[in-house]
């Protein structure tokens, strides 16, 4: 497990580690996950795709860290990620996530889809009516496609009607996305 502490904002505390689907990298501010991402072939590269270029600080300037808080809270979800990506059965949902750069229906459907159980599936359309919105499907799919906060809002768990995947938006695709439904399928059998 690494920390790295050169990034846009030196507020952010940032973790990363590689796992068994690849580098992963959490973002923590203000007692909340504000991104993930996974799947990667290095550390540098995960860190690189959560914070974008890395504004490098000048030798002098004022330096406030992430608070103690934020550093415990992304070290406890970083460890999390590693068990889940180990096999072991982990629940997430009580982790929080940064939602205030969500609408109110873009809410709802995260609510709706942090609900859903490891190793069941819901379409897109169902997880629409479930966030109260009945024939916003495609709506769906766009708040899923912009999701900052993979694996903790299982967005690899919602599928399009007949059974297709539908769209994943890690460095590995459909094949990841297929590889974390079958860990999950196979960590409840075990």
């Amino acid at each position: 497990m690494s920390t790295t502490d050169v990034c846009e904002t030196s507020s952010i505390a940032v973790r990363s580690s590689m796992s068994g689907l690849g580098a992963i990298a959490v973002a923590v501010a203000n007692g909340a996950v504000i991104g993930i991402r996974f799947g990667h072939r290095s550390e540098s590269a995960a860190v690189s795709a959560l914070l974008g270029p890395a504004k490098k600080r000048k030798a002098g300037d004022a330096v406030e860290g992430p608070s103690r808080a934020d550093e415990e809270l992304a070290d406890d979800v970083l460890d999390r990620l590693l068990r889940y990506a180990d096999g072991e059965p982990v629940d997430l949902r009580d982790v929080p996530v940064t939602l205030d750069h969500l609408s109110t229906f873009q809410r709802r459907v995260v609510k709706a889809c942090r609900a859903i159980p490891a190793g069941e599936r819901r379409t897109y359309g169902e997880l629409a009516a479930a966030a109260g919105s009945p024939g916003a499907a495609r709506a769906v799919g766009s708040v899923m496609a912009n999701n900052r906060v993979p694996l903790i809002v299982p967005c690899h768990r919602i599928v399009a009607s007949g059974g297709k995947l539908g769209g994943f938006s890690s460095p590995q695709g459909l094949a990841m996305k297929r590889r974390l439904l079958e860990l999950e399928t196979a960590s409840l059998f075990s």
